[in-house]
């Protein structure tokens, strides 16, 4: 029935544009048919006119007044009657209504009520390849297009979609030598060549130990600038400073690296430590930092702090991480610091490594003088003071400062004069697509005490714990979280005898595409995958349910490209997203999109009703794809699954 209502809607669309454009010929033809008919009651209507005003003076002398109505009378008749001789002349014949225009608009609406009963009819269309410079194409960070958007603070680096007639209707190609992706856990240490063919890395940091190039494989030792002695290393430094790491309190975290510090190895080394990151970085021209983590089964999205927020909502992340991002922390006021602000839970760490830290001994490999990098470090401290951070410890290379959690700091901000201000309620704090990044401190709600780090429940138990927050989403309480947890476990349990690779290691990268409280990532903890959870950026926000469980996501609009290479996914879920967006998003251009993020032999699981189904198979036999339509775990019903 959902699909009926998406063909109606492009069919009413269609109408809609046609009565439109026919409106000002349809008028004029029918006040001409009006006029040439009734032609004598118009002579009648004028020669009364004239009598009337006669009649008027018994002499038969028309007064001054008569004088003028009777020109203006007939001035009146003729320039009606000329309007309505143009409108018929100047009316194209393509623009008539013939009988059978009629016919096919009572046809439409006759299709429209059949068609609640009827499946809809879609033909298979063909694509083709996409030319082999696009083997690692991303529509919305594309580098071809960079040149048409300023260089002002990176903004040419932020996503910028191509308008829907530059759109690619065409399957993005694997590079040549394409070998389906090395098997978790093994791809954590060494990927295939082929499949991400950058040499600039291994041949321009060679001595730093990134990556070592073998035969047809590339190698992660773990070695890096800030990582001398290993990333492991690194990483033990990093627990002593923040004990919280090693007691059970990071659980199964939420650790945003700002940048995916070249290759992901130290994602890769926290996965081993059981605390999940999300890696960050922009599209390179020769790095692909967020292809190689992607390809070794690390969590990572394409992106950039600029001049927007990051997609995710505010009071999330245990920990943020940059090691030497170079990211201009104290410049225009501050704004990237107070995005990571937002996005820190109350009690939260930032972990900074690199220029300024360490500046005493560190200032002469960096080309500049201790003067000026104190000063750096003094504006930095200085800055976080501020914004209601402490420094918690430091050594070394490596620097930590704690978020405030409680009110007395907050309170200051009340003050006139002080830099930076409270948030004003003008803005959602959460909001995180598309939104610009502003001058002002977003204040912990203090309703939401339970989501401080130090009040949230342990790992594993708060991934079925109801968080406070979800009495803020629409509709959301206790009970329907825990309704849509339980169901999940029934569904997971379905869809692993319909897709038996679930569980295996042929599935490392999942995504759902349009989750509501993640019960779907829930329910597949205990696999060796990890899950991005999508929120529409046009549905309730339940994202922060997502993170308050221990869980990873991101806002999207699906009606776009999501930010990733291609390549990226071995199992794309989707449970209603057609029928909640199809009113928005063309079907074809998502399906695309999702032939463009899968790895190939990868599989897609689409839980919608039986009319999105079939066409969602229509389509995919399109793009090579082999389907099977399978009832749900209720059996009959109007719902369906399309393994694909």
């Amino acid at each position: 029935m959902e699909m009926t209502g998406e063909f109606l809607f492009t069919r009413r669309f269609e109408m809609k544009d046609w009565v439109l454009c026919n409106l000002p010929s349809t008028l004029s033809f029918g006040f001409l048919a009006l006029f040439q008919r009734n032609l004598g009651a118009f002579l009648a209507m004028l020669l009364w006119v004239i009598l009337s005003e006669i009649m008027k003076h018994k002499d038969g002398k028309p007064g001054p007044q008569g004088t003028r109505v009777f020109p203006m009378a007939i001035l009146f008749v003729v320039l009606c009657g000329f309007s309505f001789y143009l409108g018929g002349i100047f009316c194209s014949e393509k623009n008539r209504i013939e009988p059978s225009d009629v016919k096919d608009v009572t046809k439409a609406v006759r299709s429209s009520k059949e068609s609640l009963v009827a499946p809809l009819q879609i033909k298979t269309v063909s694509f083709a390849e996409c030319s082999s410079d696009y083997q690692d194409y991303t529509p919305c960070t594309d580098p071809r297009r960079w040149k048409k958007y300023g260089v002002h603070r990176l903004t040419f680096m932020e996503r910028h979609c191509p308008p829907i007639f530059e759109r690619k209707e065409c399957l993005v190609p694997p590079p040549d030598g394409y070998k389906l992706p090395i098997r978790w856990p093994n791809s954590r240490d060494e990927c295939w060549y082929r499949n991400v063919p950058y040499d600039w890395i291994n041949k321009q940091k060679s001595n730093q130990n990134w990556l070592r190039k073998e035969g047809e494989k590339f190698l992660f030792p773990g070695g890096g600038t800030m990582f001398p002695r290993g990333v492991s290393a690194y990483v033990d430094l990093m627990q002593d400073l923040i004990p919280e790491m090693k007691d059970g309190l990071f659980e199964l975290p939420l650790i945003l690296a700002l940048t995916v510090y070249r290759v992901a190895s130290w994602g890769g080394d926290l996965l081993d430590r059981g605390i999940l990151t999300v890696s960050l970085a922009p599209r390179d021209n020769h790095e692909a930092q967020v292809q190689f983590a992607l390809e070794r089964g690390i969590p990572a999205i394409l992106g950039i702090i600029s001049t927007q927020r990051l997609p995710f909502p505010s009071n999330s992340f245990d920990m943020a991480h940059c090691s030497r991002c170079l990211i201009p922390w104290t410049e225009f006021g501050g704004i990237y610091l107070l995005e990571i602000h937002r996005i820190l839970r109350p009690g939260g760490f930032w972990v900074l490594s690199g220029p300024p830290v360490n500046y005493e001994n560190r200032w002469r490999g960096w080309n500049t003088t201790i003067e000026e990098q104190k000063s750096d470090y003094d504006k930095l401290q200085e800055l976080l003071t501020s914004l209601c951070f402490k420094l918690y410890n430091k050594k070394d290379d490596i620097a930590v400062w704690k978020k405030l959690s409680d009110d007395s700091c907050y309170n200051k901000l009340n003050e006139p004069d002080v830099y930076p201000p409270k948030c004003d309620d003008s803005l959602e704090p959460d909001s995180g697509w598309y939104t610009p990044l502003r001058s002002c401190v977003v204040v912990p709600d203090p309703k939401l005490k339970k989501s401080a780090l130090k009040s949230i429940p342990r790992w594993p138990e708060r991934l079925h714990v109801a968080p406070d927050r979800v009495s803020d989403v629409h509709g959301g309480s206790a009970s329907a979280f825990k309704h849509d947890d339980s169901k999940w476990r029934v569904r997971l349990k379905h869809y692993k005898k319909l897709l038996p690779a679930i569980g295996t290691d042929k599935i490392r990268n999942v995504m759902d595409m349009n989750t509501v409280y993640g019960g779907f990532a829930a329910g597949m903890i205990d696999y060796p995958l990890w899950v991005m959870n999508v929120v529409s950026s046009y549905a309730a926000n339940t994202l922060p349910v997502v993170y308050d469980r221990g869980l990873i996501g991101t806002y999207h609009d699906w009606c776009e490209a999501f930010s990733t290479y291609p390549r990226t996914y071995d199992l794309l879920h989707l449970d209603g997203l057609f029928t909640a967006e199809s009113h928005r998003c063309e079907m074809k251009y998502v399906l695309l999109e999702m032939d463009r993020i899968l790895r190939p032999n990868g599989y897609a699981i689409v839980r919608e009703s039986s009319y999105f189904v079939d066409a969602v198979a229509t389509i995919a036999k399109g793009m090579r794809w082999g389907c099977r339509k399978e009832d749900t775990e209720y059996g009959i019903g109007k719902e369906k699954n399309s393994i694909t």
